[in-house]
């Protein structure tokens, strides 16, 4: 059941992965929390973890599969994408430190923030009426480090944090969410070798340094197929649809994140 529920996941990671930029973190997490659940107090950041390899395949995938005119976008982001590495770093060695219910219910808290900054405030389900500016990124370069710190650290890859502002900045979801994933691979890459370098003392079937080998590969499996066939052939999604979607998604994530934490 364990491995059929992963590939049913790993499924929807790929199509999160090209319609929200989400690269599986947000989908990973949880699911991961389920499935190791006996590692005990190490289960949080194992799903942590776990979701950095997930993240760091499925976004290098999409961003090989996006077209150069939306990869164009991110000219000027350089900077960013390198401060984004140094938090991801951060975040990942901080993680390896911390106590299970902090990951756990800083993950749902962090979604519970983004659900109500993405409704309450404008420029996300309600665009923002300006064009974005051809010559500065969205984005600031000093927000590289927290967003890299906080993505790493719970395992979300920071999609949730950029798509909104490149969103606020001018750019459609078609553009936000595809942008995404250049950006979570800057968090995901050193963030992984941390976890690979972790401890390797939890004891598990398939577990590498703080990583579930085993999980991460049928996730993987399952996904990137789903990757290719949608940057190919990417569904014709209305802007504002596309926005609720997201928003949709989240709620469904956090969800299971609090039943997770219940269990």
């Amino acid at each position: 059941m364990d491995l059929l529920f992963l590939v049913l996941v790993g499924l929807v990671t790929g199509v999160t992965t090209v319609l929200f930029g989400f690269g599986g973190g947000f989908v990973t997490v949880p699911v991961i929390m389920w499935v190791d659940a006996s590692l005990g107090e190490s289960a949080a950041v194992v799903s942590v973890a776990t979701s950095s390899a997930v993240m760091v395949v499925n976004a290098a995938v999409a961003t090989l599969a996006t077209p150069r005119s939306v990869l164009r976008h991110l000219l000027g982001a350089e900077h960013l994408c390198a401060l984004l590495a140094v938090g991801g770093a951060a975040g990942a060695l901080l993680a390896g430190m911390a106590p299970s219910p902090l990951i756990h219910w800083g993950f749902v808290g962090y979604l519970g923030v983004t659900i109500a900054d993405v409704v309450l405030r404008p420029g996300f389900l309600r665009p923002a009426s300006r064009t974005p500016a051809a010559t500065a990124f969205p984005i600031p370069s000093f927000l590289g480090v927290p967003i890299g710190a906080v993505a790493s650290f719970l395992g979300v890859g920071g999609s949730v944090m950029t798509v909104p502002l490149l969103r606020r900045g001018g750019m459609p979801m078609a553009v936000a969410a595809p942008l995404a994933n250049p950006l979570t691979f800057a968090i995901s890459l050193p963030a992984l070798g941390v976890f690979l370098l972790g401890n390797a003392g939890v004891a598990g079937t398939g577990i590498v340094g703080l990583i579930d080998v085993r999980s991460a590969v049928v996730l993987l499996v399952s996904a990137i197929p789903v990757i290719v066939l949608l940057r190919r052939r990417p569904p014709a999604v209305g802007d504002t649809v596309h926005a609720w979607a997201y928003l949709g998604l989240l709620v469904i994530v956090i969800a299971a994140a609090i039943g997770a934490g219940v269990h």
